[in-house]
């Protein structure tokens, strides 16, 4: 591969969806440090050093994603890898020996807590967006290539006066970061030289040294590469759908195994790709009702902002303190309008009308589908459906083959042994089988509640020879 120079950003479509992905979870409601629910923080796609995650064993120091490429002619690939480098932000407060004295050096001291015009402030982990571009690299469409290159996040301390209304220094902030050190590694290679597919493979590491003994995670936050994902975007070609791949492909699609970090399509032209820590659908977007960031779960803008409109004087003022992501939220919930709030509320779009419901060969209308008597004429536990010349019905062993079109988790059900617990038709006169795990510690609970997972016919695969009626 042969790099050139920088294009344009190229990933302004995936822009939103990755700065949602890179701090989800940064600071959660009540948005205060001293909340419990702020003390365990990072969670998605940490990479601490190689060191620390096989002393520890709960953490990887390593992510890798490998997707697919319609490859045209001569294409470009450009990758960009972004992820946070946490900063310890302390607190120290002027000594007030030193404020008295007039022309002597100002000396600070470390405190928990310092407030100042009616704001608290304590020690807290905030975090640097970081950004590792690669390329454009060309793809070679008959040669496996290989490109590793180093990178290299710096450290360093930095100051911020704290002041009083009348000017006067109260204290100070000072920010620490650690140098951070690691490596992209980018692969294609050409999986069935019948077809134009490349499979191209992107691996990130945490290769930053590491000494310590601790098996405290907290501890090593600060040495790691924090929501790391990965953002591909080509010129020349286009991505294929891993979850929903044109029949050609599904073979080579089966081949990419990715770690970590799992890719969707963004944008329209499918010449974009956003390899995330958290699993999503193809083509995600933020919607457009949403007024900023939450860092909470990305779907219940409605119900924070109305707790955040709960918050106490006293608890607000703390939020402020925390740091500027959680004081914005809390400016942005007290000056929200009515107009913006009922946005949140939900949207109305309009419908196609209902075609007429067609009438039986003797003549008599059909029943509509909210009628009893059409609910009467089904029964989900005995119901069948043939599967490869197999009856399914109730109590019938099943292997589950899930397709991805339905359910992005639907990954960790793959060649599972199942067994049915129905079969069920939906108002639009589809098929669907439901399953409990055999193998689910909670099975019997999940069928008292009347919970259970449902696949498509051809997503379930009979165990034949063990009891089906033929």
């Amino acid at each position: 591969m042969i790099a050139r120079t920088n294009p344009t950003d190229r990933f302004a479509a995936a822009r939103s969806v990755a700065d949602a992905v890179l701090y989800e979870g940064y600071v959660l409601y009540p948005y205060r440090a001293s909340s419990r629910k702020n003390q365990a923080r990072f969670q998605w796609g940490v990479l601490t050093p190689r060191a620390f995650s096989e002393l520890e064993g709960s953490e990887r120091s390593s992510m890798r994603t490998e997707c697919l490429l319609d490859a045209g002619t001569d294409p470009l690939l450009s990758v960009r890898v972004r992820c946070l480098q946490v900063q310890h932000r302390s607190v120290e407060a002027l000594t007030v020996a030193a404020s008295l004295g007039s022309g002597s050096p100002q000396v600070f001291e470390p405190v928990d807590s310092l407030e100042v015009e009616g704001t608290p402030h304590a020690p807290w982990d905030e975090a640097v967006d970081r950004v590792i571009d690669l390329g454009p690299l060309t793809v070679p469409l008959f040669a496996d290539v290989t490109r590793t290159s180093a990178f290299t996040v710096g450290g360093g301390i930095s100051y911020e006066v704290l002041r009083w209304a009348e000017r006067d220094v109260a204290g100070r902030f000072v920010r620490r970061r650690q140098q951070l050190e690691g490596a992209v590694r980018v692969a294609t290679e050409r999986p069935d030289p019948r077809h134009p597919y490349v499979k191209v493979t992107i691996a990130v590491e945490n290769t930053t040294p590491w000494t310590g003994t601790t098996r405290r995670r907290d501890d090593v936050m600060g040495h790691s590469l924090v929501a790391v994902h990965i953002m591909l975007a080509v010129d020349g070609g286009r991505f294929v759908s891993l979850l929903d791949p044109p029949d050609d492909a599904t073979g080579v699609v089966a081949g990419c195994h990715s770690d970590g970090a799992y890719p969707v399509l963004i944008g329209d032209e499918d010449d974009v790709v956003l390899a995330s820590p958290i699993i999503l659908y193809d083509h995600p977007e933020v919607a457009p009702q949403s007024p900023g960031d939450l860092y909470d779960s990305l779907e219940i803008d409605e119900i924070l902002a109305l707790r955040v409109m709960t918050l106490t004087d006293d608890e607000k003022s703390e939020a402020r303190g925390t740091d500027s992501r959680a004081a914005a939220i809390i400016d942005r919930c007290d000056d929200m309008s009515a107009e913006t709030l009922h946005r949140l509320h939900g949207q109305m779009r309009p419908v196609s009308p209902v075609a007429a419901e067609p009438d039986l060969d003797d003549g008599s209308p059909q029943a509509p589908w909210w009628d009893p008597a059409v609910d009467a004429a089904v029964d989900p536990w005995t119901d069948t459906v043939v599967l490869s010349g197999v009856t399914v019905t109730k109590g019938t062993p099943v292997r589950l083959r899930p397709s991805q079109r339905s359910d992005a988790q639907d990954m960790f059900f793959e060649g599972l042994c199942a067994t049915v617990a129905g079969v069920f038709q939906d108002v639009d006169g589809e098929t669907h089988v439901a399953v409990t795990l055999d193998d689910d510690p909670a099975r019997a609970d999940l069928v008292w509640q009347g919970r259970y997972l449902f696949f498509h016919p051809d997503e379930v695969e009979p165990l034949v020879g063990q009891g089906q009626r033929p």
